[in-house]
């Protein structure tokens, strides 16, 4: 395995600050957002995807500091309605051809959210089983929407040399756990497979370990990234709309990894991901807002490596 950073978190620094700052902290690869939820602070997508002489200056860039892409990231709602799905699925189809003229074969991204029904303009994130018109919405937004689209676009990422749709469970969106993951593959093709995001997975009830041990190779990426169970949750649960930069408030919080759970935790998880046959980039996610950028790399840096099998 070797340690990586999603690149949105130095997204004040320039592509080659950003490329230096790795090389200094032993970070050996990086998983560049293009668009959508990201605001893709080292990818101009339209430059790159005309302009030759620009993608052979970034790829110079990673040559000199010794990095390697290991993914591009282009997570957003493509299944959205109207026009706003539509353009996130432009940013979607767009960085596939990317990813071909780089050569890149895992695209990081979000299985995406419909909206409750046809005439809806928001999306709705079925969370339970009542009242019965939740059975209703669930229907539209697999049958009508999700699965359709997602056999189209597999198709499309397959044309473009993209083998490794690496999708995250995500609160918000149709795939969030396990079992949706496998709907969606079964409908699909084993293009579709899993980014493992601890933290995702702790607030929503579910336990990361077994997450790895019950997918085995269909875990195409991993995010490092940990979550903070805060007192509110006793009065409040862990269904929290606050902003993430009221932490104080909050019932949980992301975290650098030993700062949610301990070292012992993360030392399991490697070993488990390893046991599962993973060897691939741990790419460090860093949105804890209560500690410097920096600093919580170098202590994300260092627990990886002293824990890594």
């Amino acid at each position: 395995m070797k340690v990586g950073l999603v690149s949105d978190c130095l997204g004040d620094r320039s592509f080659e600050e950003l490329l230096e700052v790795c090389a200094d902290l032993g970070i050996e690869e990086v998983e560049l957002g293009c668009g959508n939820w990201s605001a893709a602070p080292h990818v101009n997508l339209d430059e790159l995807l005309e302009n030759g002489s620009k993608r052979r200056e970034m790829q110079s860039l990673l040559e000199k500091f010794g990095i390697a892409v290991s993914a591009f990231n282009c997570s957003g709602n493509p299944l959205a309605p109207g026009d706003w799905g539509k353009r996130e699925d432009a940013v979607t189809r767009k960085t596939f051809r990317l990813s071909e003229l780089f050569g890149i074969k895992t695209v990081v991204m979000m299985s995406g959210l419909p909206s409750g029904g046809p005439e809806d303009k928001f999306p709705n994130w079925v969370v339970t089983s009542w009242p019965p018109e939740t059975q209703v919405i669930l229907d539209y937004q697999w049958n009508r929407v999700a699965i359709p689209y997602w056999r189209e676009l597999v198709k499309v990422a397959n044309r473009h040399g993209v083998t490794r749709l690496a999708l995250e469970p995500h609160g918000c969106q149709l795939m969030h756990d396990v079992e949706n993951f496998r709907r969606l593959r079964n409908e699909t093709d084993e293009t579709v497979g899993f980014n493992l995001d601890p933290s995702h997975l702790f607030w929503m009830g579910a336990d990361p370990l077994l997450v790895a041990r019950e997918l085995g190779d269909a875990i195409y990426h991993v995010h490092v990234k940990d979550v903070r169970i805060e007192k509110p949750a006793g009065l409040n649960t862990l269904l929290d709309g606050k902003s993430v930069l009221e932490y104080a408030k909050r019932s949980w919080n992301f975290a650098i990894p030993g700062y949610g759970h301990d070292e012992r935790w993360w030392r399991e998880f490697l070993i488990t991901l390893k046991m599962a046959g993973y060897d691939g980039v741990l790419s460090i996610e860093h949105e804890d807002h209560t500690m410097d950028t920096l600093a919580g790399l170098k202590k994300t840096v260092k627990l990886i490596e002293e824990t890594m099998p």
